[in-house]
């Protein structure tokens, strides 16, 4: 939130630096959540896991971008919740209302779209596998990609920051 003179405020523009710093922490803990999930996760949270992701993978397929999204969201935090960690989910919803502003900008490009889906079809295989080693690197590699995704999402608005309009 940013406090303008005479006007109000509003929401801060996020900016390359902010991604940059972003990024890294969720993508660590997304890692940590996803190495804890394959180990704590029950098969009732891996078969709606499994949902969410066929459910995704269908809006995928039909363009509906804001229904994508919002699977997308809840198969992050289904994992996150799955990771059996009370103070690793705490601190993954301090930081999820900004990095989902970040998120959503970047999933404009038909390409890095595609490319998400495909790291979310080897998020459901480690998980199946319950191979967490794999799954926090593909976690990781997901969210720095994303990274990059929203870095260029900025720069394509022309300037350093990308506000609320691209959102």
């Amino acid at each position: 939130m940013e406090l303008l003179p005479n006007r109000g405020a509003r929401v801060a523009r996020l900016t390359a630096a902010d991604v940059d710093e972003m990024f890294p922490v969720m993508g660590a803990l997304e890692a940590l959540a996803g190495e804890l999930a394959c180990a704590n996760a029950s098969e009732a949270d891996l078969a709606e896991l499994r949902a969410l992701h066929y459910q995704m993978a269908l809006h995928h397929t039909r363009g509906e971008r804001a229904e994508y999204f919002a699977l997308n969201q809840k198969i992050h935090e289904k994992i996150m919740g799955s990771a059996g960690n009370d103070l690793l989910v705490a601190m993954y919803e301090g930081l999820a209302g900004r990095i989902r502003r970040a998120r959503y900008i970047s999933s404009i490009t038909s390409q890095r779209w595609k490319q998400a889906m495909a790291e979310h079809e080897d998020m459901l295989a480690a998980l199946e596998a319950r191979d967490g080693k794999r799954l926090a690197l593909v976690l990781r590699d997901h969210l720095q990609n994303k990274c990059e995704a929203v870095k260029e999402a900025i720069r394509r608005e022309g300037n350093t920051d990308a506000g609320e309009d691209a959102a």
